[in-house]
């Protein structure tokens, strides 16, 4: 455990110290897409790093969208090359954060609910991968937030990483490529972003109550 904790120091002060370094280096304050992509710009071959470490930040720390981050890239280094620093940025942080929580959570988790299809060391990793690669797709849900809640989960590392960036490519490269000019309908990412919170928490429980159904046993195929 004492391992652990320095492990997750050692993350937070490399985090702070990044920031501190965009920071220094003239990061603007209101952090738009287009007065960072101007930034950027500016940093010459530095800029897709100095993205990437931005996107890090965004996802493991939170506060900061990931989305327009992503738009950021576009204006900055064209759909093609900033869809792939955005992705990249933001599946390194989602590593980081699962891992984070993983090292933190993952053993107390499975001591509380050791025969959950979910939670437990033999949790279903159909059932899990394809929990992140729908919430991934739903841009309501925190980017920050599911990498951490996947932590604590039975899903294997490369499965999540694997539903991360499949999941997230789509709105990457619309927000990459349209950059500031699109705009997401709130009332329907809500009302999306509802229904698949409320089928995620009704599947674990349903899987429960009947673990001899045919979804149940077609969820627990690893």
């Amino acid at each position: 455990m004492t391992l652990r904790l320095a492990i997750i120091a050692v993350v937070l002060i490399a985090l702070a110290a990044s920031w501190w370094l965009l920071q220094t280096l003239g990061m603007p304050s209101e952090l738009s897409p287009d007065a960072l992509a101007g930034w950027l710009q500016s940093q010459g071959a530095a800029g897709p790093l100095l993205l990437m470490l931005l996107m890090v930040i965004a996802v493991v720390v939170g506060p900061i969208p990931t989305l327009p981050v992503s738009a950021t890239a576009g204006l900055a280094f064209g759909v093609i090359g900033g869809t792939a620093i955005a992705a990249t940025g933001a599946l390194t942080g989602a590593l980081m954060a699962f891992w984070i929580a993983r090292g933190l959570g993952r053993e107390a988790i499975c001591r509380r609910f050791p025969d959950n299809p979910v939670l437990a060391r033999n949790g279903s990793q159909r059932f899990l991968t394809l929990a992140i690669l729908i919430t991934r797709l739903i841009p309501v849900f925190s980017f920050a937030l599911i990498s951490y809640a996947a932590g604590v989960t039975a899903i294997h590392t490369w499965r999540f990483a694997v539903a991360t960036l499949v999941g997230m490519l789509p709105m990457t490269v619309v927000f990459a490529g349209l950059g500031t000019t699109f705009t997401l309908n709130p009332v329907l990412t809500v009302i999306a972003g509802l229904a698949i919170l409320a089928v995620m928490a009704w599947l674990p429980w349903s899987l429960s109550r009947h673990p001899d159904s045919r979804l149940a046993r077609w969820l627990r195929i690893r």
